[in-house]
Protein backbone atom coordinates (compact mmCIF):
# COMPACT_ATOMS: atom_id res chain seq x y z
CA UNK A 1 0.00 0.00 0.00
CA UNK A 2 2.84 2.40 0.88
CA UNK A 3 4.43 1.87 -2.54
CA UNK A 4 1.10 2.49 -4.26
CA UNK A 5 0.61 5.74 -2.34
CA UNK A 6 4.14 6.89 -3.18
CA UNK A 7 3.57 6.12 -6.84
CA UNK A 8 0.26 7.99 -6.81
CA UNK A 9 1.93 10.98 -5.15
CA UNK A 10 4.69 10.93 -7.77
CA UNK A 11 2.14 10.79 -10.59
CA UNK A 12 0.27 13.77 -9.14
CA UNK A 13 3.51 15.76 -8.85
CA UNK A 14 4.52 14.83 -12.39
CA UNK A 15 1.10 15.78 -13.75
CA UNK A 16 1.29 19.13 -11.94
CA UNK A 17 4.79 19.78 -13.26
CA UNK A 18 3.77 18.91 -16.83
CA UNK A 19 0.76 21.21 -16.57
CA UNK A 20 3.00 24.04 -15.42
CA UNK A 21 5.44 23.44 -18.30
CA UNK A 22 2.52 23.50 -20.72
CA UNK A 23 1.24 26.75 -19.20
CA UNK A 24 4.66 28.40 -19.42
CA UNK A 25 5.16 27.41 -23.05
CA UNK A 26 1.69 28.63 -23.97
CA UNK A 27 1.80 31.95 -22.10
CA UNK A 28 5.44 33.03 -22.51
CA UNK A 29 7.26 30.84 -25.05
CA UNK A 30 9.77 33.67 -25.49
CA UNK A 31 10.68 36.52 -23.10
CA UNK A 32 7.86 39.12 -22.99
CA UNK A 33 8.55 42.50 -24.61
CA UNK A 34 6.88 45.86 -24.14
CA UNK A 35 6.89 49.21 -22.37
CA UNK A 36 6.52 49.82 -18.62
CA UNK A 37 5.52 52.93 -16.67
CA UNK A 38 7.59 52.83 -13.49
CA UNK A 39 11.20 53.86 -14.03
CA UNK A 40 10.37 57.21 -15.58
CA UNK A 41 6.83 58.06 -14.48
CA UNK A 42 6.53 56.23 -11.11
CA UNK A 43 2.88 56.56 -10.02
CA UNK A 44 2.31 59.76 -12.03
CA UNK A 45 0.26 57.94 -14.63
CA UNK A 46 -3.18 58.31 -16.22
CA UNK A 47 -5.20 56.79 -19.03
CA UNK A 48 -4.43 59.57 -21.51
CA UNK A 49 -0.67 59.12 -21.19
CA UNK A 50 -1.02 55.35 -21.50
CA UNK A 51 -3.14 55.67 -24.63
CA UNK A 52 -0.47 57.91 -26.12
CA UNK A 53 2.20 55.32 -25.28
CA UNK A 54 0.07 52.60 -26.89
CA UNK A 55 -0.22 54.74 -30.00
CA UNK A 56 3.54 55.33 -29.99
CA UNK A 57 4.26 51.61 -29.72
CA UNK A 58 2.37 51.24 -32.99
CA UNK A 59 3.30 54.38 -34.90
CA UNK A 60 7.02 54.25 -34.04
CA UNK A 61 7.38 50.62 -35.10
CA UNK A 62 7.86 49.06 -31.67
CA UNK A 63 4.85 46.75 -31.85
CA UNK A 64 6.01 45.37 -35.18
CA UNK A 65 9.50 44.84 -33.71
CA UNK A 66 7.98 42.64 -30.97
CA UNK A 67 7.17 45.05 -28.13
CA UNK A 68 3.53 44.07 -27.76
CA UNK A 69 2.86 44.67 -24.04
CA UNK A 70 1.88 47.91 -22.33
CA UNK A 71 2.73 47.32 -18.66
CA UNK A 72 1.00 49.45 -15.99
CA UNK A 73 3.15 49.42 -12.84
CA UNK A 74 2.26 50.66 -9.34
CA UNK A 75 -0.06 53.60 -8.74
CA UNK A 76 -3.16 52.76 -10.79
CA UNK A 77 -5.24 51.58 -7.79
CA UNK A 78 -8.13 53.46 -6.22
CA UNK A 79 -8.93 51.10 -3.32
CA UNK A 80 -11.89 48.70 -3.20
CA UNK A 81 -15.62 49.20 -3.69
CA UNK A 82 -18.36 48.16 -1.26
CA UNK A 83 -18.04 44.56 -2.49
CA UNK A 84 -14.27 44.56 -2.04
CA UNK A 85 -13.61 44.58 -5.77
CA UNK A 86 -10.35 46.36 -6.52
CA UNK A 87 -10.91 49.52 -8.54
CA UNK A 88 -8.79 51.97 -10.50
CA UNK A 89 -8.18 55.53 -9.32
CA UNK A 90 -11.16 57.38 -10.86
CA UNK A 91 -9.12 60.56 -11.37
CA UNK A 92 -6.30 58.79 -13.22
CA UNK A 93 -8.57 56.35 -15.05
CA UNK A 94 -12.01 57.94 -15.42
CA UNK A 95 -12.90 55.53 -18.23
CA UNK A 96 -11.75 52.49 -16.25
CA UNK A 97 -9.12 49.84 -16.95
CA UNK A 98 -11.39 47.78 -19.21
CA UNK A 99 -11.76 50.71 -21.59
CA UNK A 100 -7.97 51.08 -21.64
CA UNK A 101 -7.57 47.36 -22.30
CA UNK A 102 -10.02 47.57 -25.18
CA UNK A 103 -8.05 50.51 -26.60
CA UNK A 104 -4.78 48.61 -26.29
CA UNK A 105 -6.16 45.38 -27.73
CA UNK A 106 -7.63 47.23 -30.71
CA UNK A 107 -4.07 48.23 -31.62
CA UNK A 108 -2.74 44.70 -31.55
CA UNK A 109 -1.18 45.10 -28.11
CA UNK A 110 -1.59 43.42 -24.72
CA UNK A 111 -2.11 45.04 -21.32
CA UNK A 112 -0.19 44.30 -18.15
CA UNK A 113 -1.07 45.41 -14.63
CA UNK A 114 0.56 45.41 -11.19
CA UNK A 115 -0.20 44.20 -7.67
CA UNK A 116 1.62 42.94 -4.59
CA UNK A 117 1.55 39.82 -2.39
CA UNK A 118 0.75 41.87 0.70
CA UNK A 119 -1.94 44.30 1.86
CA UNK A 120 -0.17 47.30 0.33
CA UNK A 121 2.05 47.75 -2.72
CA UNK A 122 5.57 49.18 -2.68
CA UNK A 123 4.17 52.68 -3.22
CA UNK A 124 1.48 52.19 -0.56
CA UNK A 125 -1.53 51.42 -2.73
CA UNK A 126 -4.14 48.66 -2.36
CA UNK A 127 -2.69 45.17 -3.00
CA UNK A 128 -4.03 41.63 -3.33
CA UNK A 129 -3.23 39.58 -0.20
CA UNK A 130 -6.42 37.79 0.85
CA UNK A 131 -8.20 38.81 -2.37
CA UNK A 132 -6.29 36.72 -4.89
CA UNK A 133 -9.25 34.98 -6.52
CA UNK A 134 -11.39 38.09 -6.51
CA UNK A 135 -8.66 40.25 -8.00
CA UNK A 136 -7.76 37.62 -10.60
CA UNK A 137 -11.39 37.53 -11.76
CA UNK A 138 -11.48 41.32 -11.85
CA UNK A 139 -8.29 41.43 -13.93
CA UNK A 140 -9.77 38.85 -16.29
CA UNK A 141 -13.02 40.83 -16.65
CA UNK A 142 -10.96 43.89 -17.61
CA UNK A 143 -9.02 41.98 -20.27
CA UNK A 144 -5.64 41.96 -18.53
CA UNK A 145 -2.93 39.82 -20.15
CA UNK A 146 -0.07 40.05 -17.64
CA UNK A 147 0.35 40.58 -13.90
CA UNK A 148 3.55 41.90 -12.31
CA UNK A 149 3.28 40.66 -8.72
CA UNK A 150 5.57 42.50 -6.29
CA UNK A 151 6.66 41.54 -2.76
CA UNK A 152 6.91 44.72 -0.68
CA UNK A 153 5.61 44.53 2.93
CA UNK A 154 5.73 40.72 2.85
CA UNK A 155 7.65 38.32 5.13
CA UNK A 156 11.28 37.68 4.22
CA UNK A 157 11.22 33.87 4.34
CA UNK A 158 11.09 31.84 1.15
CA UNK A 159 8.26 29.50 2.18
CA UNK A 160 5.79 32.35 2.60
CA UNK A 161 6.82 33.72 -0.79
CA UNK A 162 6.22 30.34 -2.43
CA UNK A 163 2.76 30.09 -0.88
CA UNK A 164 1.71 33.64 -1.76
CA UNK A 165 2.88 33.40 -5.36
CA UNK A 166 1.30 29.99 -5.83
CA UNK A 167 -1.99 31.28 -4.47
CA UNK A 168 -2.07 34.08 -7.02
CA UNK A 169 -0.91 31.77 -9.81
CA UNK A 170 -3.71 29.32 -8.99
CA UNK A 171 -6.20 32.20 -8.96
CA UNK A 172 -5.00 33.36 -12.39
CA UNK A 173 -5.29 29.85 -13.79
CA UNK A 174 -8.87 29.70 -12.59
CA UNK A 175 -9.95 33.16 -13.70
CA UNK A 176 -11.04 32.19 -17.20
CA UNK A 177 -8.36 34.16 -19.06
CA UNK A 178 -4.72 33.54 -19.94
CA UNK A 179 -2.66 35.91 -17.79
CA UNK A 180 1.14 35.78 -17.56
CA UNK A 181 2.51 35.99 -14.00
CA UNK A 182 5.73 37.92 -13.40
CA UNK A 183 7.23 37.07 -9.99
CA UNK A 184 8.89 40.20 -8.57
CA UNK A 185 10.55 39.35 -5.25
CA UNK A 186 13.93 40.76 -6.48
CA UNK A 187 16.10 37.68 -6.03
CA UNK A 188 16.93 37.28 -2.30
CA UNK A 189 14.85 34.09 -2.05
CA UNK A 190 16.34 32.66 -5.28
CA UNK A 191 13.09 32.48 -7.27
CA UNK A 192 14.82 30.76 -10.19
CA UNK A 193 14.72 27.63 -8.00
CA UNK A 194 10.96 27.68 -7.29
CA UNK A 195 9.00 30.40 -9.13
CA UNK A 196 8.22 28.20 -12.13
CA UNK A 197 6.80 25.45 -9.91
CA UNK A 198 4.79 28.10 -8.05
CA UNK A 199 3.19 29.18 -11.33
CA UNK A 200 5.29 32.09 -12.59
CA UNK A 201 6.45 32.51 -16.17
CA UNK A 202 9.29 34.88 -15.25
CA UNK A 203 11.01 36.10 -12.11
CA UNK A 204 13.19 39.04 -11.19
CA UNK A 205 16.78 38.14 -10.40
CA UNK A 206 17.88 41.37 -8.67
CA UNK A 207 16.71 44.54 -6.98
CA UNK A 208 15.58 47.45 -9.18
CA UNK A 209 17.74 48.68 -12.04
CA UNK A 210 18.93 52.28 -12.00
CA UNK A 211 20.06 54.45 -14.90
CA UNK A 212 23.77 53.72 -14.43
CA UNK A 213 26.49 51.44 -15.74
CA UNK A 214 27.54 50.16 -12.32
CA UNK A 215 26.60 50.94 -8.73
CA UNK A 216 29.18 53.19 -7.06
CA UNK A 217 27.10 54.65 -4.20
CA UNK A 218 26.02 51.32 -2.65
CA UNK A 219 22.58 52.40 -1.50
CA UNK A 220 20.66 49.49 -2.97
CA UNK A 221 20.23 50.40 -6.62
CA UNK A 222 21.59 48.16 -9.36
CA UNK A 223 23.53 49.25 -12.41
CA UNK A 224 23.61 47.40 -15.72
CA UNK A 225 26.78 45.48 -14.86
CA UNK A 226 25.59 44.63 -11.33
CA UNK A 227 22.56 42.90 -12.81
CA UNK A 228 24.62 41.09 -15.43
CA UNK A 229 26.96 39.84 -12.73
CA UNK A 230 24.10 38.39 -10.68
CA UNK A 231 22.18 36.90 -13.61
CA UNK A 232 24.96 35.44 -15.75
CA UNK A 233 25.43 32.35 -13.52
CA UNK A 234 21.72 31.45 -13.83
CA UNK A 235 21.73 30.26 -17.45
CA UNK A 236 20.58 26.74 -16.59
CA UNK A 237 17.32 28.01 -15.04
CA UNK A 238 15.87 29.78 -18.11
CA UNK A 239 14.01 28.52 -21.16
CA UNK A 240 10.62 27.93 -22.78
CA UNK A 241 10.03 24.87 -20.60
CA UNK A 242 10.45 26.73 -17.31
CA UNK A 243 10.41 30.54 -17.66
CA UNK A 244 12.72 33.53 -17.80
CA UNK A 245 15.27 35.31 -15.62
CA UNK A 246 13.94 38.88 -15.52
CA UNK A 247 16.77 41.45 -15.31
CA UNK A 248 14.32 44.35 -14.83
CA UNK A 249 13.65 47.22 -17.21
CA UNK A 250 15.71 48.59 -20.06
CA UNK A 251 16.96 52.06 -19.16
CA UNK A 252 17.81 52.89 -22.78
CA UNK A 253 16.93 56.50 -23.53
CA UNK A 254 16.50 57.75 -19.95
CA UNK A 255 19.78 59.72 -19.80
CA UNK A 256 19.33 60.70 -16.17
CA UNK A 257 16.03 62.45 -16.86
CA UNK A 258 14.42 61.69 -13.51
CA UNK A 259 11.91 59.28 -12.04
CA UNK A 260 12.85 56.28 -9.89
CA UNK A 261 15.63 55.35 -12.35
CA UNK A 262 17.56 58.44 -11.26
CA UNK A 263 17.52 57.47 -7.57
CA UNK A 264 20.43 55.83 -5.76
CA UNK A 265 23.12 56.95 -8.17
CA UNK A 266 21.23 56.78 -11.46
CA UNK A 267 22.95 59.60 -13.36
CA UNK A 268 22.52 58.21 -16.86
CA UNK A 269 24.58 56.16 -19.31
CA UNK A 270 26.30 56.67 -22.64
CA UNK A 271 24.77 55.40 -25.86
CA UNK A 272 27.47 52.70 -25.92
CA UNK A 273 26.42 51.55 -22.44
CA UNK A 274 22.75 51.55 -23.41
CA UNK A 275 23.64 49.47 -26.47
CA UNK A 276 25.47 47.04 -24.19
CA UNK A 277 22.44 46.75 -21.93
CA UNK A 278 20.31 45.83 -24.92
CA UNK A 279 22.93 43.32 -26.08
CA UNK A 280 23.30 41.64 -22.71
CA UNK A 281 19.57 41.55 -21.91
CA UNK A 282 19.02 39.88 -25.29
CA UNK A 283 21.87 37.40 -24.85
CA UNK A 284 20.66 36.44 -21.37
CA UNK A 285 17.03 35.97 -22.49
CA UNK A 286 15.65 38.67 -20.21
CA UNK A 287 12.21 40.13 -20.84
CA UNK A 288 12.58 43.48 -22.63
CA UNK A 289 10.54 46.18 -20.90
CA UNK A 290 11.35 49.69 -22.09
CA UNK A 291 10.78 52.45 -19.55
CA UNK A 292 11.27 55.75 -21.38
CA UNK A 293 9.10 58.32 -23.11
CA UNK A 294 8.31 56.75 -26.46
CA UNK A 295 6.84 60.04 -27.65
CA UNK A 296 10.23 61.79 -27.52
CA UNK A 297 12.95 59.29 -28.43
CA UNK A 298 16.05 60.25 -30.38
CA UNK A 299 17.61 58.35 -33.24
CA UNK A 300 20.26 56.73 -31.02
CA UNK A 301 17.62 55.17 -28.75
CA UNK A 302 15.50 54.06 -31.70
CA UNK A 303 18.54 52.45 -33.34
CA UNK A 304 19.24 50.44 -30.18
CA UNK A 305 15.70 49.45 -29.29
CA UNK A 306 14.50 48.66 -32.81
CA UNK A 307 17.47 46.58 -33.95
CA UNK A 308 15.63 43.52 -35.22
CA UNK A 309 18.80 41.42 -35.36
CA UNK A 310 19.54 41.77 -31.65
CA UNK A 311 15.85 41.31 -30.81
CA UNK A 312 15.88 38.07 -32.82
CA UNK A 313 18.58 36.75 -30.47
CA UNK A 314 16.37 37.50 -27.47
CA UNK A 315 13.30 35.96 -29.12
CA UNK A 316 15.07 32.95 -30.60
CA UNK A 317 12.68 29.97 -30.32
CA UNK A 318 15.37 27.71 -28.82
CA UNK A 319 15.18 29.95 -25.75
CA UNK A 320 18.63 29.18 -24.33
CA UNK A 321 20.22 31.82 -22.10
CA UNK A 322 23.83 32.64 -22.97
CA UNK A 323 26.58 31.08 -20.90
CA UNK A 324 29.50 33.23 -19.81
CA UNK A 325 32.59 31.42 -21.08
CA UNK A 326 35.27 33.94 -20.14
CA UNK A 327 35.65 36.63 -17.50
CA UNK A 328 38.75 38.73 -16.88
CA UNK A 329 39.24 42.17 -15.36
CA UNK A 330 38.39 43.79 -18.69
CA UNK A 331 36.72 41.17 -20.90
CA UNK A 332 33.64 38.95 -20.70
CA UNK A 333 32.57 36.55 -23.43
CA UNK A 334 29.09 35.02 -23.66
CA UNK A 335 27.94 32.21 -25.97
CA UNK A 336 24.28 31.53 -26.76
CA UNK A 337 23.03 28.63 -28.91
CA UNK A 338 20.35 29.60 -31.41
CA UNK A 339 17.83 27.66 -33.45
CA UNK A 340 18.89 26.06 -36.73
CA UNK A 341 22.38 25.36 -35.40
CA UNK A 342 23.44 29.01 -35.20
CA UNK A 343 25.33 30.68 -32.35
CA UNK A 344 25.50 34.18 -30.88
CA UNK A 345 28.67 35.48 -29.26
CA UNK A 346 28.92 38.65 -27.18
CA UNK A 347 32.29 40.21 -26.35
CA UNK A 348 32.02 42.83 -23.59
CA UNK A 349 34.78 45.28 -22.69
CA UNK A 350 34.17 46.14 -19.02
CA UNK A 351 37.31 48.29 -18.86
CA UNK A 352 37.75 52.00 -19.41
CA UNK A 353 40.17 51.71 -22.34
CA UNK A 354 39.76 50.34 -25.86
CA UNK A 355 40.63 46.65 -26.03
CA UNK A 356 42.17 44.83 -28.97
CA UNK A 357 41.05 41.22 -28.95
CA UNK A 358 41.43 38.08 -31.05
CA UNK A 359 38.79 35.47 -30.26
CA UNK A 360 39.24 31.94 -31.54
CA UNK A 361 35.85 30.28 -31.81
CA UNK A 362 37.32 26.87 -30.97
CA UNK A 363 38.32 28.23 -27.55
CA UNK A 364 34.61 28.69 -26.92
CA UNK A 365 33.79 25.14 -27.98
CA UNK A 366 32.78 26.13 -31.51
CA UNK A 367 34.82 24.04 -33.92
CA UNK A 368 34.79 24.55 -37.66
CA UNK A 369 34.34 27.52 -39.97
CA UNK A 370 31.45 29.96 -39.79
CA UNK A 371 29.73 32.74 -41.63
CA UNK A 372 30.04 35.68 -39.22
CA UNK A 373 27.72 38.68 -38.95
CA UNK A 374 27.97 41.72 -36.68
CA UNK A 375 24.39 42.45 -35.57
CA UNK A 376 25.09 46.08 -34.63
CA UNK A 377 26.86 47.12 -37.84
CA UNK A 378 24.64 44.75 -39.90
CA UNK A 379 27.70 43.54 -41.77
CA UNK A 380 28.69 40.06 -42.89
CA UNK A 381 32.33 39.83 -41.83
CA UNK A 382 33.38 36.48 -43.24
CA UNK A 383 31.95 33.32 -44.77
CA UNK A 384 34.55 30.84 -43.51
CA UNK A 385 35.93 32.22 -40.28
CA UNK A 386 37.46 30.40 -37.32
CA UNK A 387 37.96 33.57 -35.24
CA UNK A 388 37.18 37.25 -34.84
CA UNK A 389 39.74 40.01 -34.43
CA UNK A 390 39.05 43.65 -33.68
CA UNK A 391 38.83 46.50 -31.20
CA UNK A 392 36.17 46.70 -28.50
CA UNK A 393 35.56 50.20 -27.18
CA UNK A 394 35.16 50.87 -23.42
CA UNK A 395 31.85 49.38 -22.16
CA UNK A 396 30.99 48.21 -25.67
CA UNK A 397 29.54 44.79 -26.46
CA UNK A 398 30.30 43.30 -29.86
CA UNK A 399 27.60 40.78 -30.84
CA UNK A 400 28.27 38.24 -33.57
CA UNK A 401 26.01 35.59 -35.09
CA UNK A 402 27.73 32.48 -36.42
CA UNK A 403 26.15 30.05 -38.86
Amino acid sequence: MKKILLMAFAIVNLTSAMAQISATKALAPTPPMGWMTWNLFADNIDEQMLREMADALVSEGFRDAGYNYLFIDDGWQGGRDNRNNIIADPKKFPSGIKALADYVHARGLKLGIYSDAAQLTCAGYTASLGFEQQDAKTFASWGIDYLKYDYCHAPVDVETAKLRYKKMADALRGCGRDIVLGVCEWGPRKPWLWASAAGGQLWRTTYDVRDMWIDTVHKGGKGIMDIVEETAPLHEYAGPEVGWNDMDMLVVGLKGTGGPSSDLGGKGCTDTEYESQMSLWCMLCSPLAMTNDLRHLGQAERRILLNKEIIAINQDPLGRQAERKLKTDVLQVFVKPLAEGKWAIALLNTGDKALKHHQNFADLGLEGKYKVRNVWTHQDLSRKATSWKGTIEPHQTIVLVLE
